[in-house]
């Protein structure tokens, strides 16, 4: 069985929990990792978009990394949010090898800002794939980073590099999504970036998620994505649209502010965001307790 299969289903890029000063709340970030662990997700994904972590200091970062990897303590593999625009800088710190202990892959999100052409994305990959000491997920979403990850080039990087062994699709382009999975390797994955869009990305041939609502409700999106994985469709059909009202809300003003509102009404930790992002609107923050309410 291939080890890239311990990334199949469902994984979670967990927020990063602030007190009331903006400062990290390590007692709120061990309570939600153990909840989306009791709720039998298959990883975690630490210093993602959602974990806020172009806000975080390298000091942070490395602290949060070590708290996770000291509270999920080997019960799910954990995979590190590691990306940026400027390619030297990701090659120079996965020379560290010391600090990829406790990590099993990362997730290395297509370089935003500079708007490289597909030579360009290829060649930093290529530069990230030929220094990590681990497995690498690409991660495609263009609606943050101004630039497409397109089919041909994910397949190139898939066929050229053994350790690039999948990639987060947030394209919302099904139809990108499907030539990758039709053309794709042996063992190459196809994660799904969005929420909303895991069933019938999952349907068409995806292998799983990473997932933002599985912060709040990790049992029922993660067997959502067991069952469709399993073709199960009805039952995985019953789980996705308890879900959608509640997905819609969490990017209605913006994420994480939508997640962690919810996670606040949960009694899992506060909803403060550090600048320039702020919490959710009124109105959002309305429909969102309704729904919470309601959700049984």
């Amino acid at each position: 069985m291939s080890k890239n299969n311990q990334f199949k289903g469902t994984g979670v890029a967990i927020v990063t929990p602030f007190n009331k000063d903006y400062s990290v709340d390590y007692k709120s970030l061990g309570k939600l990792v153990n909840h989306i662990i009791k709720g039998g997700v298959e990883y975690i994904v630490v210093l993602g978009t959602t974990g806020e972590s172009v806000t975080l200091t390298k000091e942070e970062k490395k602290s949060i990394v070590k708290h996770v990897i000291e509270t999920t303590n080997n019960r799910v593999p954990l995979v590190l949010g590691l990306g940026g625009n400027n390619t030297q800088e990701i090659v120079n710190s996965l020379k560290v090898t010391s600090d990829f202990n406790g990590i099993d892959a990362i997730l290395s999100v297509s370089p935003y800002y500079n708007k490289p052409n597909q030579r360009g994305i290829y060649q930093h990959y290529k530069a990230i794939a030929e220094e990590s000491p681990v497995p690498v997920i690409l991660y495609n979403v263009p609606g943050r980073t101004s630039s497409n990850i397109t089919a041909d080039t994910t397949l190139k990087l898939a066929k050229d590099f053994k350790n690039i062994i999948a990639i987060k699709e947030a394209s919302g382009n099904l139809e990108q999504c499907m030539k990758i999975i039709k053309h794709r390797p042996k063992d190459f994955l196809v994660i799904s970036g969005d929420d909303m869009l895991t069933l019938p990305m999952v349907a068409a041939g995806a292998d799983g998620v990473i997932s933002v609502v599985a912060n709040a409700y990790p049992k029922d999106f993660s067997e959502m994505t067991r069952q469709i994985l399993a073709r199960n469709v009805k039952e995985a059909q019953k789980l996705h649209y308890k879900l959608t009202d509640i997905i819609e809300q969490l990017f209605a003003d913006g994420n994480p502010a939508g997640i962690k509102a919810v996670l606040e009404l949960l009694n899992i930790c506060k909803s403060n965001l550090r600048l320039p992002l702020v919490e959710v609107n009124k109105d959002t923050q309305h429909t969102i307790e309704k729904l919470v309410r309601a959700y049984k």
